[in-house]
């Protein structure tokens, strides 16, 4: 296997983790809350936390560095149209994922505690999680178009926009 396969592997590889831990997270956190269940909601806030801090930060950090290592080794300009709006929906992606990871530490605790104390979750719980909604929809979105944008490879701007 050459150097540029085996990164090649790793960035799909993170990207999977990537996406696929940010979905299924998003899946139980959106659901959890909906459940009317503090308990299950304080469990799940947790969980979304350390998943975050175990598979998505890795990945994030990765992401990058192997994109950017695959770029040199293919000889391909950072200004290609395609790697390029790639690049900056990632950074767009990320400026959204950082106030949502402060948000979901935030939820976690506030479940944890209302849990604990047998209290129903507080106001600010509930507009912690319409921020982090509100948030989630777009970044998860632009991860999706860079996905497209990987695989089509558009060589030109007239091929990005119709």
């Amino acid at each position: 296997m050459t150097t540029y396969l085996l990164v090649k592997w790793i960035h799909i590889l993170s990207s999977v983790v990537l996406v696929g831990t940010g979905f299924g997270t998003a899946f139980y956190l959106f659901f959890g809350n909906r459940s009317g269940n503090v308990q299950a909601q304080a469990v799940v806030a947790r969980l979304v936390v350390r998943a975050d801090w175990w598979f998505t930060t890795p990945a994030v950090l990765i992401q990058p560095a192997s994109g950017f290592l695959m770029a040199h080794l293919a000889g391909w300009p950072l200004a290609t149209p395609w790697l390029s709006l790639s690049i900056a929906l990632y950074l767009i992606t990320g400026a959204l994922w950082l106030p949502v990871v402060w948000l979901q530490v935030r939820m976690a605790a506030i479940a944890t505690a209302a849990a604990d104390g047998g209290n129903e979750l507080p106001a600010r719980y509930w507009r912690y999680a319409k921020w982090w909604e509100a948030l989630g929809y777009p970044a998860f979105a632009a991860m999706l178009a860079v996905f497209y944008l990987m695989v089509a490879k558009p060589a030109t701007w007239s091929q990005l926009l119709p």
